[in-house]
């Protein structure tokens, strides 16, 4: 074992952090992706820092399959930029580089500090602060592929053989300054099985309100990622049970503490949608929006009488008769389903392809994704006298 040393305020050497080698950390260099050790070896050739950090580190070390590979150095995004024709700067309070390789995203950041006097500023800084603005021990570990060593200043590694979800941050600041971060707890105990100590859990759900006022592209960008996993179930259960889970999905909450058999069968489509992204994980987001919203349009209405009522005319307290069509019923549901999964606001195309495909399951003659025809439209919702 290794370890990485800085100076105190006297210029004494201090221990910093515990550098793990080959045989004690034990990760395989073949399981990394090969474009992103070539987006490292090009900033190191430029004589940056660069590692892999966060959670394909702790994937790597669980014997998992990383989904993603984020890397940190310190050199700045604009000149990460000129250093590779296939990227682009994103943000625009935080930047960051996302580096392109056909479908595959890389996300490269920079080092950042204190300086702003808070763990989210933009002031670039060194690896030393950096690792202290992380959420979780188990996403705080660098990796440098090149040496084959993790770069551990928080005792990740530890904890991650411990099973355990430690704070970096102070309680006390952690979620005030991003309530985001309790969602992250929940996702990495559901997908890991370790276990929050019981004052990380009593903080997250005095703090659940804190998520109220976080944008709907923010809480959109947590709630496609565990869409995505394979323990949407599970984590959905953990948030329910923390409080978090009414500000991510507050309709579906309310009918799973009202309705047993609602929760029941809410549970049983994301335990379904786990199965399904084990097999589909680069299907369409519209096709697990699928799983969220059937047991809700299941409930909705009275289908059977909906659909023979369909070709018969129904008559109204002014003695006209008026064709029921499947547009109809469609808007219908479409506006039903987009006030249910508020505050998630997903690309209209995937909640339409959702709905459809829910309503076709029904029996109910929808048409695909087209321009709709004016003409025939009118023609569907002919007033007879």
């Amino acid at each position: 074992m290794l370890f990485r040393y800085t100076s105190d305020k006297n210029g004494r050497p201090v221990k910093a952090a515990v550098i793990y080698t080959e045989t004690e950390h034990c990760i395989n260099k073949a399981d990394i992706d090969p474009d992103a050790l070539r987006v490292l070896k090009q900033l190191k050739s430029y004589g940056f820092e660069a590692y892999i950090v966060g959670g394909a580190v702790r994937d790597l070390l669980l014997k998992k399959e990383p989904k993603d590979f984020d890397l940190v150095t310190d050199a700045t995004p604009a000149r990460i930029k000129k250093m590779f024709r296939n990227s682009c700067i994103i943000g625009k309070r935080f930047r960051i580089v996302h580096i392109f390789f056909g479908r595959k995203i890389f996300e490269v950041t920079t080092f950042r500090s204190f300086a702003e006097g808070t763990t989210i500023g933009n002031a670039f800084g060194t690896i030393e602060e950096d690792v202290h603005r992380r959420d979780f021990t188990l996403n705080a570990l660098y990796y440098d592929p090149a040496k084959n060593h993790i770069i551990d200043y928080v005792g990740g590694v530890k904890d991650i053989r411990a099973g355990k979800i430690v704070p970096v941050i102070p309680l006390r600041q952690i979620f005030c300054e991003d309530p985001v971060r309790m969602l992250r707890a929940v996702k990495y105990a559901a997908s890991t099985g370790f276990k929050m100590s019981f004052f990380l859990k009593r903080k997250i759900a005095s703090s659940a309100h804190l998520l109220a006022p976080v944008s709907p592209s923010r809480l959109t960008e947590e709630l496609v990622k565990i869409l995505n996993s394979n323990y949407a179930a599970e984590i959905a259960e953990l948030a329910l049970q923390s409080g978090l889970y009414m500000y991510l999905q507050p309709a579906a909450s309310v009918l799973i503490a009202e309705k047993k058999d609602f929760a029941a069968a809410y549970f049983k489509s994301l335990q379904e949608l786990n199965e399904f992204n084990k097999h589909n994980h680069d299907e369409r987001l519209g096709a697990k929006i699928v799983y969220i919203i059937r047991d809700f349009i299941d409930n909705l209405t009275d289908w059977d009488a909906e659909i023979k009522s369909l070709d018969a005319p129904k008559s109204t307290h002014e003695g006209i008769s008026v064709r029921i069509s499947a547009a109809e019923l469609y808007k219908f549901t479409w506006r039903e389903c987009r006030s249910f999964v508020l505050p998630m606001n997903p690309q209209r195309t995937e909640l339409e392809y959702a709905v459809r495909f829910c309503l076709k399951k029904l029996g109910v003659p929808v048409r695909s994704q087209k321009k709709p025809n004016k003409a025939k439209a009118k023609k569907d919702i002919l007033i007879v006298k």
